[in-house]
């Protein structure tokens, strides 16, 4: 061998042995044991907010939608939390054992072509002149980045096992803060942590504290778009795509064949039952006065528009054709209309998540 094969070696053992270690010595988080008991509490429901990110207060939400709904609180060894425990599942050791973007940088669309073709789906955000991609090929790798835009905080978030990508205004406790991958699932879900107050745990398909201190409590979502890339360039030729240097592997899906397939390591964490609609359709989800419903998004995109009432709001789905999107909006009873950013993700997930839920199919 030569010298130079040996040192490749070397620093290949020594690159895959430093991603080990930061592998396995995450900080593992011990869920709570020994009886539990329950309570009802008043919590603001963000759940279905609406607007800019210009229009949520630091305490959680345009003041002018916010709602308070009844919710259960369990409670074990003295830890709140709102799903039974022994539905969490550990998927990585500990904490930060999937590293999130905490440092973003961008590339132009041009220089995107390099790597993504027009077919490669990510999640999109806008906000005033500024509009991102962020391509699953590398959220599937990190699943957070923790953004700023025009010096305001952003989540962006991605399981892709659910297929759930979110953008998040990270509010806890009147501070915008960052967010981290916490090792556990629920429902073969994303169970993040922020790193202000370590010890609460968000479900991303929940939008809510599952265990921990503040358990409830919600972060508002952001209007987002998953979209092709081939598509958004069109729109925006001069957005920003998340750059290539945190590629991993060539990107693609471990899990399945492509992002939009169920994975079999999915299924497997959930155990789902709900049979309406095939386990990888893919839906939009809404919570109204503590209501689930779903639509299907393809049939949206046949019908072109659909108009819908649920729990005293009228509802319209418009199929966007130019970037092939389906986005939801609320027609206000003195006219005009307010966007609405629902949950997208597969029906298994949104439908474990919400057992019993309504279906627009």
């Amino acid at each position: 061998m030569s010298k130079t094969g040996y040192y490749f070696l070397i620093f290949i053992g020594a690159f895959m042995g430093a991603v080990l270690w930061r592998f396995y010595s995450a900080e593992r988080v011990e869920l709570p044991k020994g009886e539990t008991t329950t309570e009802i509490v008043m919590i603001d429901d963000n759940s279905s907010q609406n607007g800019e990110i210009e229009n949520t207060s630091m305490d959680g939400g345009d003041p002018s939608l916010q709602k308070q709904v009844e919710k259960e609180i369990m409670v074990t060894d003295g830890e709140r939390h709102t799903i039974p425990l022994d539905e969490i599942r550990r998927g990585c050791p500990g904490k930060d054992c999937i590293l999130s973007i905490d440092a973003p940088e961008f590339e132009s669309t041009k220089s995107a072509e390099s790597w993504l073709d027009d077919a490669a789906p990510g999640i999109v955000f806008s906000k005033g002149d500024t509009n991102r991609f962020y391509a699953y090929d590398i959220l599937i790798s990190h699943e957070i980045v923790n953004d700023t835009i025009d010096g305001q905080r952003v989540l962006i978030s991605y399981c892709p096992l659910c297929l759930t990508a979110v953008v998040f205004d990270p509010i806890v406790e009147g501070e915008r803060v960052e967010f981290g991958v916490s090792g556990l699932l629920w429902e073969s879900n994303l169970i993040m942590y922020d790193r202000k107050t370590q010890d609460n745990f968000w479900s991303q398909v929940l939008g809510e504290v599952v265990l921990g201190p503040l358990a409830g409590t919600k972060l508002p979502l952001l209007p987002s778009d998953q979209v092709l890339f081939g598509n958004w360039k069109k729109k925006f030729p001069n957005g920003e795509v998340l750059s290539s240097k945190f590629l991993r592997g060539g990107g693609g899906n471990p899990y399945a064949e492509t992002h939009f397939d169920v994975s079999n390591t999915a299924l497997s964490f959930a155990d789902p039952t709900d049979t309406r609609l095939p386990f990888d359709d893919h839906v939009f989800g809404i919570l109204e006065g503590g209501k689930a419903k779903a639509y299907r998004v393809e049939s949206v995109r046949d019908k072109g528009t659909v108009r819908d009432e649920f729990q005293g709001l009228t509802i319209e789905l418009r199929h966007e054709k130019k970037l092939d999107v389906v986005r939801m909006f609320e027609i206000l009873p003195e006219g005009g209309e307010r966007r609405i950013n629902p949950l997208s993700g597969f029906w298994f997930s949104w439908s474990e998540a919400h057992p019993g839920t309504e279906l627009y199919k």
